[in-house]
């Protein structure tokens, strides 16, 4: 799709959204339009209409979601406005307006009860309302949009924002002791790694259906909190295993989130480094900030 110029990107003040910036602003045969909540609400169907219209946007990224986990138990309708009203709303813009779109999902979609990497087909069962609810956008918009790509991904972390990996590196700056889940697995993703796959996709031959995207690798919460500390220098801060139980939370959390990227891999031509390698990366950039 090397014919793209126009491109939206919704929810461009987040991690995603920021590095995806970074990314694709060094090409100059993109025109991007940047757009969060305030400037353009993907909840009013006639306002993301009118935008796709008016710019003649060929490609929509949409990165935009209410990933409050906890908060969205609480408020489900917010939750699933965002989440499947306003995905669903982007993919009739993108049918109708002859686009393309990308929209970004998650590993929720699982229970995490399984034991070996997930693959796309596997059967969904969330467990939570926003598993739930980014299911559905996945859904909806297939039906409105046969054409779109999906990408699930998972642990999310960037020099931007607030992600786990900042947190980390806040908390073994203040303070002497941590307890960090050692029974919940998963692998971390950098979101410029992410971003920089979605750059490779936008440029090769369209292929619609859902992939699964993550760095390579897999680990524990407890053990990627070790690593971080040692890769941000942090020797003070006595880092402690415990269960998940130890730690009550309003959504239930998938205790297996490894995905399979064969499918993306292959599709594509994406080589995906290792969660380590990025990590090291990111750390640097959060160090020189």
């Amino acid at each position: 799709m090397n014919s793209i110029k126009n491109i939206l990107i919704t929810g461009a003040n987040g991690q995603l959204g920021t590095e995806l910036k970074n990314v694709l602003s060094g090409n100059s045969d993109y025109i991007l339009f940047l757009t969060d909540v305030d400037s353009l609400d993907i909840c009013d169907e006639e306002a993301v209409d009118r935008f796709v219209a008016e710019n003649k946007i060929q490609l929509i990224i949409n990165c935009a979601a209410y990933t409050a986990v906890d908060k969205a138990e609480e408020n489900q309708d917010l939750c699933r406005a965002i989440n499947a009203d306003g995905v669903e709303s982007l993919g009739r813009a993108a049918a109708k307006h002859n686009a393309r779109i990308i929209s970004i999902s998650t590993d929720y979609v699982f229970d995490g009860n399984a034991c070996t990497p997930y693959t796309e087909d596997l059967a969904t069962r969330p467990v939570s309302v926003y598993g739930k609810t980014k299911l559905e956008g996945e859904q909806r918009l297939f039906a409105v949009c046969p054409d779109a790509i999906v990408i699930r991904t998972a642990w999310l972390y960037s020099p931007y924002g607030k992600n786990f990996v900042k947190t980390m590196i806040e908390l073994g700056r203040s303070r002497s002791e941590l307890n960090v889940v050692f029974d919940q697995v998963g692998s971390p993703t950098y979101a410029l790694d992410l971003a920089q796959a979605i750059a490779s996709i936008i440029c090769a031959d369209w292929k619609p259906g859902i992939y699964h995207f993550s760095d390579e690798g897999a680990i524990s919460w407890y053990d990627f909190t070790l690593a971080i500390h040692r890769l941000a220098g942090i020797t003070s801060c006595n880092v402690l295993p415990c269960r998940s139980s130890e730690f009550f939370t309003l959504a239930r959390r998938p205790s297996y989130s490894v995905f399979d990227k064969a499918k993306i891999k292959a599709t594509f031509g994406l080589t995906v480094p290792h969660w380590e390698q990025s990590l090291a990366h990111c750390i640097k950039r959060i160090l020189n900030n």
